[in-house]
């Protein structure tokens, strides 16, 4: 999957809802440690939430960006405050079905 349609995102978003955030970025910002944390949490689930504590050194959509490539195969799929909303699945048995990418 390349990209996330707008669909796709919005489901993401109310599934995400609920969800409250597993992995902290702090004053070091998005560290290999933060990536690894991200990459261990995918490996029980495809939807976190990622947290930015104030001492963060980076905006929000910066971060976004960092951890979505950092993290094979991971989309950002929103942000809100200071939270990031991400999405990797499964790679032999996704739970979260996506709707169509064609509509």
């Amino acid at each position: 999957m390349d990209k996330l349609t707008s669909r796709q995102r919005a489901h993401l978003r109310k599934l995400a809802h609920h969800l409250k955030p597993i992995v902290m970025v702090g004053s070091d910002g998005v560290t290999t440690a933060v990536l690894s944390s991200v990459n261990e949490a995918f490996n029980t689930r495809e939807l976190i939430k990622v947290k930015l504590q104030e001492s963060a050194p980076l905006h929000v959509k910066d971060a976004a960006g960092e951890l979505s490539t950092g993290v094979d195969g991971a989309h950002a799929v929103q942000t809100i405050g200071r939270t990031v909303v991400l999405y990797r699945p499964h790679p032999e048995n996704p739970e979260i079905r996506l709707p169509k990418a064609d509509g």
